[in-house]
């Protein structure tokens, strides 16, 4: 009789555990973050989840999301605050603090450079030739992003359902975003209370669950110092109060002392009414600075807004711009003061977003246990993808209907790059680096062909 031989069945290879990323290491994608943060808050969260969750796989897609949950429903930048907890989920109060300042900090120099050429020679033509071919790449990216985050956020039906009726309620009904996150709120309540089984899971959700292990940061991982301390608290209102005063009280004995205590009270007062973005302020804003302070003129403000959308960094930075003009044209075209003007504009606008983070994610990540929590947030995450629909759309409409929304009003570079890009980015799997660059150099040689060719 012959023998048999059984061969033994091959043995898995486990895949070794994502360690905790180096301080310096998450320096310098803080630091690379700042430089491509394009695409307003959709796109920037798109950026975040590609190299965060895809990539680098230092926090899972629930851990993501339930810090992004918490980001919308804070005044200010979204996505700035969203780079200040992960960094503070990562590595601490520092970590917080460098992931937020970097996140701003290039495009506060780039917007200055900016708007100094802006004022001395009066054009920008060259700043939006640089970046006519980025901005269908970034929504080419923000429709990535929405494709990623719904698939991994819409557990069940009722989450469709939500997302789709938030899409309608801000889209079509101009319901104001703080509204429809609070109805969010209210219906994931009520549904938990009364219909839990409407939050039942999918088998894709479950798989989504069970991938958990697979990130150095995800809804099991325990983050030291959470929860409510009083004296941590109140330290570090102290602290924040304290960097307010400072500075204002040393420009309150400076030249152009009104005019300085203006500024930081109005900006301040502006950070704190940013709920629902920077398209909710910017309206508030222009009123204010345009019409009461006489700080710049309507056109110099849709200028501002130009250099906004085109440069790297939260939208709000159109703010800063506000700040620049201030200063320049109250002290008689003074760039430094111009100068001056933006940085402090910069530095009132943020400085709350701190507070909101370092003191308010020790306590929301306490809640990640709780169930009741969960369920809830996971319907304002649902919500959240409706949102972002509506900025992708927004955003895409800018971008392919520049003039006016029409056939005629079409721009057809713009369109074809989108479809370009998404096929690029998703099918060819080209990386966002490297597509933004070829983006940018493609929307320059267009503006150059048409001035120099044709």
């Amino acid at each position: 009789m012959s023998e048999i031989i059984s061969t033994p069945p091959p043995v898995a290879v486990a895949t070794p555990p994502v360690t905790k990323p180096s301080f310096k290491e998450a320096f310098y994608f803080w630091l690379k973050l700042g430089f491509i943060s394009f695409g307003g808050p959709a796109g920037q969260i798109g950026i975040m989840h590609t190299f965060l969750v895809d990539q680098k796989k230092w926090i899972s897609d629930r851990k993501f999301l339930h810090a992004l949950n918490y980001c919308m429903l804070l005044p200010g930048p979204e996505a700035q605050q969203l780079a200040i907890y992960i960094g503070w989920l990562l590595h601490g109060t520092i970590g917080g603090i460098v992931a937020g300042s970097l996140f701003v900090l290039p495009s506060v120099f780039i917007l200055m450079g900016l708007s100094t050429i802006y004022v001395v020679f009066g054009k920008i033509a060259w700043v939006a030739a640089l970046f006519y071919g980025l901005k269908p790449a970034v929504v080419a990216i923000v429709i990535l992003a929405l494709i990623k985050i719904g698939k991994k956020s819409l557990l069940s039906v009722f989450h469709v359902v939500i997302a789709i009726a938030s899409f309608i309620g801000i889209f079509f009904l101009n319901i104001p975003f703080p509204y429809i996150i609070l109805g969010a709120i209210a219906l994931g309540w009520l549904a938990k209370k009364f219909y839990p089984a409407l939050f039942k899971e999918t088998k894709s959700a479950s798989q989504i669950s069970a991938s958990e292990q697979e990130y150095y940061l995800n809804m099991d991982s325990e983050v030291p110092g959470t929860g409510f301390h009083g004296g941590r608290f109140t330290k570090q209102v102290l602290v924040i109060g304290i960097l307010w005063v400072v500075p204002f009280l040393f420009f309150s004995l400076s030249q152009g002392a009104a005019f300085w205590q203006r500024l930081i009270s109005f900006f301040t007062k502006a950070a704190f009414v940013t709920v629902g973005g920077a398209y909710a302020v910017l309206p508030y804003v222009a009123q204010v600075a345009v019409e009461d302070f006489n700080w710049l003129t309507k056109l110099e403000m849709i200028d501002g807004l130009a250099l906004g959308e085109t440069t790297p960094g939260p939208l709000i930075m159109v703010l800063t711009f506000v700040g620049f003009m201030a200063g320049y044209h109250h002290f008689g075209g003074s760039l430094a003061m111009g100068a001056l003007g933006l940085v402090t504009t910069t530095y009132y606008t943020f400085l709350p977003c701190f507070l909101f983070i370092l003191a308010g994610a020790p306590i929301i990540e306490k809640t990640q246990s709780n169930q009741n929590v969960k369920a809830i947030l996971s319907v304002v995450t649902a919500a959240v993808v409706g949102v972002i629909l509506n900025l992708t759309v927004y955003f895409a409409q800018v971008v392919i209907f520049p003039e006016q929304r029409s056939f005629s009003g079409i721009d057809y570079f713009s369109l074809a790059w989108i479809i370009i890009s998404f096929i690029a980015m998703y099918r060819f799997k080209i990386g966002m680096i490297t597509w933004i660059i070829i983006s940018a150099l493609a929307g320059l040689t267009y503006y150059l062909l048409n001035t120099f060719v044709f």
